[in-house]
C-alpha cells in the first residue's frame, strides 16, 4: 500500500509506527474472511481492510475523525483474527490502537456515550470500586427489561445490567498482597498479576492459580502496587489513563525483578497478557523502555507456565466432554492454540473444539457492552456451535468470555480450574456437587 506523509508526520513515532503497518498491506483481502463483523454485517468498511483505508485516510490528512470512521472502527472488536490469517504480517493491532487513540483525541462523541465511556474507565479497572457498581447493578437487574427504546443507548443500559451477576463471591484474601510459599524445595518464583474485573468476578481462578503454582514448587509473589493492566482503557483510546495503571505494573515488577528476581510473570487473563506482552511496544519511547521490554519477555499465561514448570495430574480422568473455547487474545493474539490444549487432554479430560473456533464470542473487553447487538449475534454463533458437541462443560482461559458464554446452562470454567483440580485441587464450584 503507498502511503503519502510528510517528513514532519514521520517524525511523530506513532505515526511512523502506522505508516510501515500500512505499507505492509497488500490488499488481498484474506482478512474479510475471518473477520466477525464483516461476516456478520457485509460491510467492507466493517472489515480490516476496509477499516484500513479509513485510517490510512484520516491519518495521512492529519484531520479530526469523523462519525464514519469512528462508526466502523468502534465495531472491530480487536480479537485480531485478521493477523493471525493475514500473509503479509500486516499488525492491525498497533494501527487499530492508534486509530482509537486519534478518535478519542480529535472526535467529540455525544454527550451520552462519553459519560458511558466516562464511568467504564473510573468503575472496571479498580475492584473496590467494580464491587459496589456490581451490588448496585444487581438491585436494578429486574429494571432492565423496562427500559424503553431501540436506540443504542437503551441497548447498552440493558446489556449492562444483564450481565451484572445476580450475586457476587465474596471476597478472597488469597488475591492480596503477599508472598505464597512453594511446597517443597522452592524450583522457581514468579510474579502474578490478580487483576481488576476478574479479581471480582471470580476468585476461585487466581485461588486455583496460586494452588497450583505453590504445589508444583513455585513460589508465587503479588506485588504491592499492582492493578489493572491497561487494557480496558487501552481499547478505548484513553491513553493516560492506559499507561498509568501499566507504568504502576512496572513499578511494582521492576522492584521484584531487581530484589529477589523472577523467573516469570505469570497472567491467567489472556486479555491481560496480550496487553503485558506488549509493554515494551506501548513503552519504547518512554523513560521505562528497557524495564518495560524486560517485564513483557517475563510474561507469560498461565498455561506456558505450567507448561514450563512440569505440570503433572495426580487424580484419576473425570470422564468430562470439555469444550475448549479458544479466546482471541490467546488464539490471535499470543499465538497459543494447542497448549491449552494439550494440558486439559494430559489432565484426563476430552477435549472437543467446536467448528468456527477462530471466531470471536463478542465479549472482547468492554464490546459487549458498547456494541450489544453484534456481541450478542456473536454470542448465540458460538454457543450454537459448541452446543452441537454436546459437551460437559466449556473450558476457556479469559474472564471476559466466560462471562459472555454463561447463563446458557453449560458451565464455564477456566482451564486452570480444572487443572488444579486434576492435580490435587478442589472441584471447581461451577460443576456443582
Amino acid at each position: 500500500m503507498q502511503t503519502t506523509f510528510t517528513p514532519e508526520q514521520l517524525r511523530d513515532p506513532d505515526t511512523a509506527e502506522a505508516n510501515k503497518i500500512l505499507r505492509t498491506c497488500v490488499h488481498c483481502g484474506m482478512c474479510t474472511a475471518t473477520c466477525p463483523t464483516f461476516l456478520l454485517l457485509g460491510d467492507e468498511l466493517d472489515s480490516p481492510r476496509g477499516r484500513i483505508y479509513l485510517i490510512k485516510d484520516m491519518l495521512e490528512n492529519d484531520r479530526p475523525a469523523t462519525e464514519l470512521e469512528v462508526r466502523h472502527v468502534d465495531r472491530c472488536l480487536s480479537c485480531l483474527s485478521c493477523m493471525t490469517t493475514c500473509p503479509s504480517g500486516v499488525h492491525y493491532m498497533h494501527l487499530v490502537d492508534h486509530a482509537r487513540r486519534h478518535i478519542e483525541e480529535t472526535y467529540t462523541r455525544p454527550w451520552p456515550e462519553r459519560a458511558l465511556r466516562a464511568v467504564l474507565a473510573r468503575v472496571l479497572p479498580y475492584p473496590a470500586v467494580f464491587r459496589l457498581s456490581l451490588r448496585a447493578a444487581a438491585l436494578a437487574r429486574p429494571l432492565g427489561r423496562l427500559i424503553p427504546g431501540k436506540g443504542m443507548m437503551a441497548q447498552r443500559m440493558r446489556a449492562m445490567l444483564a450481565l451484572a451477576p445476580a450475586t457476587l463471591p465474596p471476597h478472597s484474601p488469597m488475591q492480596e498482597a503477599q508472598t505464597h510459599a512453594a511446597e517443597g524445595t522452592r524450583r522457581f518464583r514468579v510474579g502474578i498479576l490478580t487483576g481488576c474485573a476478574q479479581k471480582v468476578l471470580d476468585p476461585a481462578i487466581n485461588e486455583a492459580t496460586i494452588r497450583l503454582l505453590t504445589r508444583m514448587g513455585v513460589e508465587v509473589v503479588i506485588t504491592k502496587g499492582q492493578g489493572c493492566c491497561g487494557a480496558l482503557t487501552h481499547h478505548m483510546g484513553q491513553h493516560d489513563p492506559a499507561m498509568a495503571t501499566a507504568r504502576a505494573n512496572l513499578r511494582a515488577w521492576g522492584a521484584e525483578i531487581e530484589g529477589q528476581g523472577l523467573d516469570g510473570i505469570v497472567i491467567n487473563t489472556s486479555g491481560c497478557g496480550t496487553t503485558i506482552k506488549d509493554y515494551g511496544f506501548m513503552f519504547r519511547e518512554e523513560p521505562e523502555a528497557a524495564l518495560a521490554a524486560r517485564v513483557s519477555a517475563l510474561a507469560m499465561d498461565v498455561t506456558e507456565a505450567l507448561d514450563k514448570f512440569g505440570y503433572a495430574p495426580s487424580r484419576p480422568a473425570p470422564n468430562l466432554k470439555v469444550a475448549y473455547h479458544s479466546a482471541c487474545s490467546l488464539q490471535h493474539g499470543q499465538k497459543i492454540t494447542a497448549l491449552p490444549k494439550q494440558l486439559l487432554s494430559r489432565a484426563g479430560f476430552t477435549v472437543k473444539e467446536a467448528a468456527e473456533g477462530h471466531i470471536c464470542c463478542g465479549s472482547a473487553g468492554t464490546y459487549n457492552l458498547m456494541q450489544p447487538e453484534i456481541a450478542g449475534a456473536l454470542r448465540a454463533r458460538k454457543l450454537e456451535n459448541i452446543g452441537r458437541l454436546k459437551p460437559d462443560l466449556i473450558a476457556a482461559g479469559n474472564i471476559g468470555c466466560m462471562t459472555q458464554l454463561s447463563g446458557d446452562g453449560i458451565p464455564v470454567v477456566h482451564t486452570v480450574e480444572l487443572l488444579d483440580w486434576m492435580a490435587g485441587g478442589p472441584k471447581p464450584a461451577k460443576l456443582g456437587a
